[in-house]
C-alpha cells in the first residue's frame, strides 16, 4: 500500500493517536514555560492511554499511571517515527503555537519596572518632590486591571490635570474638556481619574482625602476647579503697570496711595490695557505672607517695589498674576518660610510660574537660624529642587524660620531698587529712617 504526499506516514499516525493527547498538551504547557524542560511528568493515565504511551516509547510493558518521562527519549521516538521532524514540531502542530510565559513575565516586568520609574522621573514630580508620595502610592496600588499601558494612560492624564492647575476657575465639566481633549466627565465625582488626582491634591496641601462630595468640591475649588471668579483673590503693592485696563487703573490707583491692591480673578483674566515699565521695576518679588508686604508698604509706602504676596498656597488669581507679569516682561523672585509647607509652597510657585528662588538657599536658611536659634519644627520636610542641600540643612536643625523673622533682609534687598533714601545704613527694623 503506498501514501500519498499528504498523508501521515504510519508513524505519524502513532503520533495522533487520540490516547497520546494527554502527552502532547501537557508537553505544549511545559515548552511553552519558557524555561528549561527534560523530563514530564503526566497522569493519571488510563490504561488505553498508557498503551499508547507504551507504543510510542517502544516499551514492553504499560508505564505507570503516572508517568515521568524523559523529555530526550521522547524525542528520539518522534524523530523515528516521524523521519526527523522534533517533539516541538509535533505539539506545535497538533495543540498550537508555542509559548514563553517566563518571556512574558519578564516583558510584564520590565514593563511596569519601566512605568514606575517614568512617573517618579516625571516632570511634575520632580518639579513638587511632595508628590513624590503620591506616586509612591500609585505604585503600591498597582496596575489598573493589571496592564502597564492602561495604568500609564490613566497616569498620563492625571499628570496632565496636574500640571493645568490651578485652573482658572472653570466649572469641573469645562475644566475636564479643555484638558482632556473633550472628555468632559472624565473628572466626574467617583471616577478612578477623579479620585488619582483628588489624592494628589491632598498629598500636596499636606492634606487627608476627601472623603464626601463636600470635601471633595472643596478640594478642587482650592484647585481653582469652579465657577467663581471673585473668591480667588491675590495681593499686590508698588505695582505701576502703564496702560488704560481695569488692572493697571486700579494697581497704579493703589500704589500711588502707599497702598496694596486685592485683585480678584476677574481682574486678573480680564486686565484690559497693560504695560509694565522697564527695569528695575520689571523685577517683581513674591513673598507668602501678607505681613512681608504690609512691612513694606509701611516702609516705602507710595515708593514701595512691585511686590505680590500668595498669601500661602497660590491660589488661581496669583498663580495668572504672575504668569501674566511674567508675559509682560517681568522676572519674578520667590521668597516664603522655611518650613516643611513653605518648601512646598515655594517648589509648587517655582514649577507654575517662571519666578526663580529669593534668599531660598540652605546658606540663607542655616544663616537666618543663627539668628534665630529657637523655633517651632519644621514639619514635614520635602526636597527642595532648586537647592539640594536646603531639606539636609532643615532637618539638621529641625528649626522652621517664617518669613517675618528674615524681613530686615527682604526689605534690605528692596531699598536698593528704590530712592537713594532707601538704602542699608538707613533702613531700620522698624521702619524708621534714620
Amino acid at each position: 500500500m503506498t501514501h500519498s504526499p499528504t498523508d501521515p506516514t504510519p508513524g505519524e499516525g502513532t503520533l495522533c493517536r487520540p490516547e497520546l493527547r494527554p502527552l502532547w498538551h501537557m508537553v505544549h504547557s511545559r515548552l511553552s514555560s519558557g524555561r528549561p524542560v527534560t523530563r514530564v511528568r503526566l497522569g493519571p493515565l488510563d490504561d488505553s492511554q498508557r498503551e499508547a504511551l507504551a507504543d510510542l516509547l517502544g516499551l514492553d510493558r504499560l508505564t505507570d499511571p503516572s508517568p515521568s518521562i524523559p523529555l530526550r527519549r521522547l524525542e528520539e521516538a518522534v524523530i523515528e517515527l516521524s523521519a526527523g521532524r522534533t517533539v516541538r514540531d509535533i505539539v506545535t502542530e497538533l495543540v498550537g503555537p508555542l509559548g514563553d510565559r517566563a518571556g512574558v513575565r519578564r516583558s510584564e516586568e520590565r514593563e511596569r519596572a519601566e512605568l514606575w520609574t517614568w512617573l517618579a522621573d516625571h516632570n511634575t514630580v520632580r518639579a513638587q518632590p511632595v508628590l513624590s508620595g503620591w506616586a509612591a502610592s500609585c505604585r503600591a496600588a498597582g496596575l489598573v486591571s493589571g496592564s502597564a499601558q492602561r495604568t500609564r494612560a490613566q497616569l498620563s492624564d492625571a499628570l496632565k490635570v496636574l500640571a493645568e492647575l490651578p485652573a482658572q476657575a472653570e466649572p469641573l465639566p469645562v475644566f475636564a474638556a479643555r484638558v482632556l481633549t473633550g472628555r468632559a466627565h472624565a473628572l466626574d465625582d467617583g471616577t478612578s481619574l477623579s479620585t488619582l488626582v483628588l489624592r494628589a491634591l491632598a498629598t500636596l496641601y499636606d492634606t487627608v482625602p476627601p472623603q464626601s462630595a463636600v470635601e471633595r468640591r472643596g478640594l478642587w475649588a482650592r484647585a481653582g476647579v469652579a465657577d467663581d471668579e471673585l473668591s480667588a483673590t491675590v495681593l499686590v503693592g508698588g505695582l505701576r503697570p502703564a496702560g488704560d485696563g481695569l488692572l493697571a487703573r486700579l494697581a497704579r490707583a493703589c500704589t500711588d496711595a502707599g497702598q496694596a491692591t486685592s485683585l480678584t480673578l476677574a481682574h486678573v483674566r480680564h486686565p484690559g490695557d497693560l504695560a509694565l515699565p522697564a527695569a528695575p521695576a520689571s523685577v517683581v518679588h513674591v513673598v507668602e505672607n501678607p505681613s512681608i508686604l504690609a512691612l513694606a508698604l509701611r516702609r516705602f509706602g507710595a515708593h514701595c517695589p512691585p511686590l505680590v504676596c500668595t498669601s500661602g498656597w497660590p491660589n488661581s488669581a496669583a498663580i495668572q498674576l504672575l504668569r501674566l507679569i511674567a508675559d509682560h516682561g517681568a522676572a519674578l523672585r520667590y521668597h516664603g518660610d522655611f518650613d516643611g509647607e513653605g518648601i512646598r509652597i515655594a517648589a509648587y510657585v517655582l514649577d507654575k510660574t517662571s519666578a526663580r528662588p529669593w534668599r531660598m538657599t540652605a546658606v540663607d536658611y542655616r544663616a537666618a537660624v543663627v539668628r534665630n536659634p529657637r523655633g517651632p519644627q519644621p514639619g514635614r520636610i520635602t526636597e527642595a529642587p532648586w537647592d539640594t542641600e536646603l531639606a539636609e540643612a532643615m532637618a539638621e536643625h529641625g528649626i522652621a524660620v517664617v518669613e517675618e523673622l528674615v524681613a530686615d533682609a527682604l526689605l534690605r534687598d528692596l531699598a536698593r531698587l528704590v530712592q537713594p533714601q532707601y538704602t542699608d545704613h538707613n533702613v531700620t527694623s522698624s521702619g524708621r529712617h534714620s
